[in-house]
């Protein structure tokens, strides 16, 4: 039996007994070669550059990967001596290609099975045994042909970049649609304009409360005469009121204040009470994508994150497949499900009929179950003994499908609308909301959280006092309150993914994995939970859609996924399919018609990649690069090594850390103010070249110009004298004299008795002494140039430290580890900031800074550095040993020998048991790794 991962493997194995054997492809065992060193001999041109031929019906050339060329040698070794072939690889498009390849490559001569099964639980493997179905081709198919469309989307568009933009730059089909969402919403945010708005709050008492109901409530000013005051939602992003809107009141802090004042002695009374029932149904139980959505709002994982957790529950048979599309529960699940229900919180939190939850994604690809607890019976969190993220996952997932089959939360909610009479005659309407919860039903299990962090949530009540229609109240506080309106918000993991599946965009099961990509390849980097695009992105994605704008069309990349899906259902051939894609030809048996109103009214959303890609002659390299800043005459450029503003002939790097929104006029002044970079010191009296002082992308620095015509290039290439600054130094203030005598370093102090030369030089930990293989630090820099023979020899008269300096404090406290449950800080190490909780260290990325880094940020680096597990030390080889000098008595030579026999036997085994085993654990260690690699990795391609 082959599965995918090492992990499903051992569990498998566990419940089917000695007449199996269960091994692991780890993952897909061959895919389409990633560089041309990989292509078979024989094959040249366009075909050696694609790794398809698409002259021939776009036939893929596949080659075995390299790392698994040894686990394809094993599984053959095991075929050979088996009797059945169980293909068990994931019910789903990816899963079954992987089953067709293992096919394909082993070429068995036993009888094959597929196997499915969507939990790892003993009764689920028998019953999947039992049950065998043949592999299904239309599912293989359709995941080819994804396959090869992303290879020649990302193999031919990706070039485009390198010449246009920038070098080992990258497209693909969904992770370019969704760098154009965030930069989307990041333009929002830049052309946005913030408009003030003001209203009045007020705090009423009433004569009638009762013991155990407020006897104030808070209220808002709804309208003024009959006119609705203005709020955050009657303005566009200009700032201004919306059409329409000609009848709203846009109260401002004069009439605000004025109003309140005259309001301060009114007699306020209850103008209307609106009650009606409150009801409100549970949540579908998870699939992928919500369970990713409220992982992130609850736990504070990202997505990746979720998903590599959900991966080791599924695996070791605590949850149903992670990769799923559907909200469907199996019988067995609604059963198990009511049961805990009744036991957990009584039959009347029971309804009388199961829930049934049908909805399932347009483009939905498995016909698996909602995400649940495995087995017939749930173990609830305290009985799986799991601990840390898993345990909070698996909670998670628990709560919500035990929720889902019990009853409406029901209640009232209630309206009510105070008047009064300013002094100026205006008649002023608060309005105030309650909401009492009579009976919580399912929120007594589970809340859903809000993407929000204001939202409030369902289980929130807000009680009002009892009043009635006509009821006199007082006026306890009347206070103006000034507002401003907010940009749309930026995305974060959940809302992205959110927006890519209401788009019907990509398949929801990569969703993780195209973040992880878009983020890797520079495209967005993170500011708390924020995505924020880089000005890279914004660069990209105006070449994208100026130039191929079908390609980032959100329509065609959603048709497309119908389309694979027509393929999948057997309504489509792929070859006709791909030439359309590729070459913008119809074919008989191609889906129907309704995409072709797709793309930016180019016709067809199939209409041609290769010829798109021809000609590149329109496109101005420089004109897609540069963004100026309103009528300021500054540009924002993106160059080869980063943005950078220019100004006529000054010109200023923009850090990388900064959000596009944050770059304003002011900002970009402020820095074409400081040193430009480039300070003439004067000419070298030695050389006669002339020394200047540049601040460059690591910090400033000193170098020569070199005169015309010096070769820069050959083997007569002659390079500049370069050294950093100091630290003590500043750019604005250096001197000639102070870049020649660092030119100076290393310097020589003298030599010590025995002729070994002592020098003083700057390094990566400071200024420090070198004499042969001995270096001793200095107390500052100065001391290089000025420390003496006699100081130096001192220095290495006394005996080297070789305990630690004193731990330097913490940068940041975090809180308390979830899983370690220990005390998380960020310190300044040697290679730079890291958050540790004592235990594992793990080094803030580029992205992070001290200053911005949250807890649950530091929480998910710790979780991926000991998801990785220690770093492997590689073992010194031992020294061989010298042959004996003297020979053994003959009388022992037979002896001897037999006994080194023996030895050497028992050794050879000893050894190919130690062998084994390190084999077994190195694959076990690759649990979760396969799957995310062949995500990752399909991701990458989108």
């Amino acid at each position: 039996m082959i599965v995918e991962s090492p992990a499903k493997a051992k569990t498998i194995k566990g419940y089917l007994g000695p007449g199996y054997v269960v091994e692991a492809s780890v993952g897909h065992i061959r895919d389409l070669p990633s560089t041309a060193a990989e292509m078979p001999d024989g094959y040249t041109g366009e075909v050696r550059r694609l790794g398809i031929d698409v002259e021939h019906d776009f036939e893929p050339i596949y080659v075995v990967n390299s790392d698994k060329k040894s686990q394809v040698a094993k599984l053959k070794a095991l075929l050979k001596e088996s009797d059945e072939l169980f293909l068990a690889t994931d019910e789903d498009r990816e899963g079954e290609a992987i089953a067709w390849h293992l096919l394909e490559v082993l070429r068995p001569k036993v009888p094959v099975h597929r196997m499915v099964f969507h939990e790892i639980t003993k009764d689920a493997i028998e019953a999947a045994v039992n049950n065998p179905r043949e592999l299904n081709k239309r599912l293989v198919d359709a995941q080819e042909t994804r396959r090869i469309l992303d290879r020649l989307y990302g193999y031919e568009v990706s070039p485009v970049l390198w010449k246009k933009v920038m070098p080992k730059l990258s497209a693909g089909r969904v992770q370019s649609v969704a760098t154009r969402l965030v930069v989307e919403r990041e333009r929002e945010r830049m052309a946005f304009r913030s408009a003030s708005y003001w209203d009045l709050t007020a705090v009423f008492a009433s004569a009638t409360a009762v013991a155990g109901d407020p006897g104030t409530f808070g209220a808002r000013l709804s309208a003024v005469d009959g006119r609705r005051v203005a709020s955050g939602r009657d303005f566009d992003s200009l700032g201004q009121l919306k059409a329409g809107s000609a009848q709203v009141l846009h109260l401002d802090e004069d009439a605000a204040r004025a109003l309140a004042a005259g309001l301060a002695d009114a007699t306020f009374r209850v103008r209307s009470v609106e009650s009606k029932p409150y009801r409100r149904s549970p949540y579908a139980p998870f699939r992928t994508t919500t369970m990713q959505q409220e992982a992130g709002r609850k736990l504070g994982f990202g997505a990746k994150r979720a998903m590599d957790v959900a991966q080791k529950l599924y695996e070791n048979g605590f949850i149903t497949y992670m990769r799923t599309d559907s909200t469907t529960l199996s019988e067995t699940a609604i059963n198990a499900a009511r049961a805990q229900v009744e036991q957990l919180y009584g039959r009347e939190y029971l309804p009388d009929v199961p829930r049934v939850y049908t909805g399932k994604v347009k483009n939905a690809q498995e016909a698996h179950e909602a995400i649940r607890p495995s087995g017939d019976r749930f173990r609830t969190p305290a009985e799986t003994g799991l601990r840390g993220d898993e345990f909070r996952l698996y909670e998670l997932i628990w709560m919500r499908t035990v929720a889902s089959q019990m009853k409406d939360a029901v209640g009232q909610s209630v309206t009510v609308k105070v008047a009064g009479t300013s002094t100026a005659g205006q008649d002023a309407e608060f309005s105030a909301t309650g909401k009492i919860i009579t009976f919580h039903g399912f929120l007594k299990a589970y809340v859903e959280g809000r993407d929000d962090p204001d939202a409030e949530l369902d289980d929130r009540e807000r009680r009002l006092p009892p009043v009635a229609e006509g009821d006199t109240l007082g006026a306890e506080d009347i206070t103006p309150d000034d507002h401003a309106t907010k940009p749309p918000a930026r995305f974060t993991e959940a809302s992205l993914i959110k927006d890519l599946e209401d788009r019907e965009i990509g398949r929801p099961s990569t969703y993780a994995a195209i973040i992880d990509t878009i983020v890797a390849r520079r495209y967005v980097f993170k500011k708390g939970t924020a995505l924020v695009p880089s000005f890279l992105a914004l660069a990209v994605v105006r070449l994208l859609e100026e130039h191929f704008g079908r390609l980032v069309d959100y329509d065609f990349t959603a048709k497309m996924e119908n389309d694979l899906d027509g393929i999948a259902r057997g309504e489509a051939q792929s070859v006709p399919w791909l030439r359309r894609f590729y070459y913008g030809e119809a074919g008989e048996n191609d889906v129907a018609p309704s995409a072709a109103d797709a793309g930016n009214g180019d016709g067809d959303h199939l209409g041609g990649l290769k010829e798109l890609v021809t000609d590149l002659g329109a496109i101005d390299a420089r004109e897609i690069s540069s963004f100026p800043l309103g009528d300021s005459g500054i540009v924002l450029r993106v160059g080869r090594y980063g943005p950078y503003v220019e100004k006529g002939e000054q010109r200023a790097d923009v850090p990388d850390e900064l959000a596009p929104d944050e770059l304003t006029v002011d900002l970009a002044e402020e820095l074409l103010a400081k040193p430009s970079g480039v300070r003439e010191l004067g000419t070298d009296p030695v050389s006669g070249n002339e020394i200047v002082a540049k601040d460059g992308r690591y910090g400033p620095y000193f170098t020569e110009v070199l005169p015309e015509g010096t070769p820069k290039t050959g083997k007569n290439a002659v390079k500049p004298r370069t050294q950093s600054l100091l630290s003590t130094m500043s750019l604005d203030t250096v001197t000639l004299d102070d870049a020649l005598k660092v030119f100076g370093l290393p310097r020589v102090v003298g030599a010590d008795a025995e002729g070994v030369e002592i020098t003083a030089q700057n390094g990566r930990y400071g200024p420090y002494l070198k004499k042969g293989t001995d270096s001793r630090s200095l107390e500052n820099e100065e001391q290089m140039f000025t420390v003496t023979l006699e100081e130096a020899l001192a220095i290495y008269a006394t005996p080297k430290q070789r305990g630690r300096a004193a731990a330097k404090p913490p940068l940041k406290e975090l809180g308390t580890d979830p899983v370690s449950e220990r005390p998380v800080v960020v310190k300044d190490g040697r290679f730079g900031a890291y958050v540790t909780d004592g235990e594992t260290n793990a080094t803030l990325r580029r992205d992070d800074s001290v200053e911005e880094i949250t807890p649950e940020r530091g929480y998910e680096l710790l979780a991926e550095k000991r998801a990785k597990g220690p770093v492997k030390k590689v073992a010194k080889k031992a020294p061989a040993k010298k042959a004996a000098a003297k020979k053994a008595p003959a009388k022992k030579a037979a002896a001897t020998k037999t006994t080194a026999a023996a030895k050497a036997t028992a050794t050879k085994t000893v050894a190919k048991k130690t062998a084994a085993k390190t084999a077994t654990a190195s694959a076990a260690k690759k649990t979760t790794t396969a799957k995310k690699a062949a995500e990752k990795k399909t991701a990458a391609a989108e």
